[in-house]
């Protein structure tokens, strides 16, 4: 679909090396919007970067580690020198590694929570004050935060990542209560099974296999499908706030 809402603005996705990331950037900056594009992987960000501008699309490769406040200032830093105040932030950097907590996978816990919650925390301080200015001066201003169904289903062996999804999702809803009335609208977009790289860091051959298999019986959505859906809900007028949207596969229950 067609946006022209997103002409003429400024854009930064995180997670944006792959998957829903890399495919809301070029959503966005087909749409017409400046687009960062923030991630670890350097070289999947150049590439991508020359794509969208290869495309006529504005485009500015980033590299940034959620996980790092310094790296993710600096980042900031370099997007406000290239592009100006930002108006749109896509917090969508996450990672999904499932295992029985009776493992006591440590360091899977503190890399999930550093990423998928703290990651997104020093996210929204690095760019809250240009999503503020953005809207004093009359702009639409938008923080997006890429959450998931298991905010709200539980499903064995992903009770960490479901609790750090669940507690993105009461952030974006503590963060409306702040934003909100100040006219900077905050969404949680929450998919179901999708067709992306977050299973491929999962380290136990028994759930990799499971999910494999999940993907086998339900026909998964794809990336674009919620980059449509981020585009869809950024692009509405600017005192409607589409606050929470649970997308899943037609077959997923």
């Amino acid at each position: 679909m067609s946006y022209p809402a997103l002409a003429a603005r400024t854009a930064v996705v995180t997670g944006a090396a792959s998957g829903m990331g890399a495919a809301t950037a070029r959503l966005l900056a087909a749409g017409g919007a400046r687009v960062a594009l923030l991630a670890r992987r350097t070289d999947r960000l150049d590439a991508l970067a020359a794509e969208l501008t290869a495309a006529g699309g504005q485009a500015l490769a980033v590299t940034a580690d959620v996980t790092d406040q310094a790296s993710v200032d600096a980042a900031a830093k370099t997007v406000r020198d290239a592009y100006g105040r930002v108006d749109l932030v896509v917090n969508n950097a996450g990672v999904m590694l499932p295992n029985p907590l009776a493992d006591g996978r440590l360091d899977e816990w503190t890399r999930m929570i550093d990423t998928n919650l703290t990651g997104a925390l020093r996210v929204v301080h690095a760019f809250t004050p240009d999503l503020t200015a953005a809207a004093a001066d009359g702009r639409t201003a938008d923080l997006v935060n890429v959450s998931s169904i298991a905010s709200h289903l539980p499903f064995p062996n992903y009770a960490v990542y479901g609790a750090t999804k669940a507690a993105l999702t009461q952030l974006s809803a503590a963060l409306r209560t702040e934003l909100g009335p100040r006219d900077v609208r905050v969404s949680t977009i929450e998919p179901g099974l999708t067709d992306t790289e977050l299973g491929g860091h999962i380290d136990n051959p028994e759930l990799r296999e499971q999910l494999g298999g999940m993907f086998t019986v339900i026909p998964a959505l794809a990336a674009e499908d919620l980059a449509d859906l981020i585009a869809y809900t950024v692009s509405r007028r600017r005192h409607v706030n589409l606050r929470q949207s649970i997308v899943l596969p037609t077959r997923q229950a």
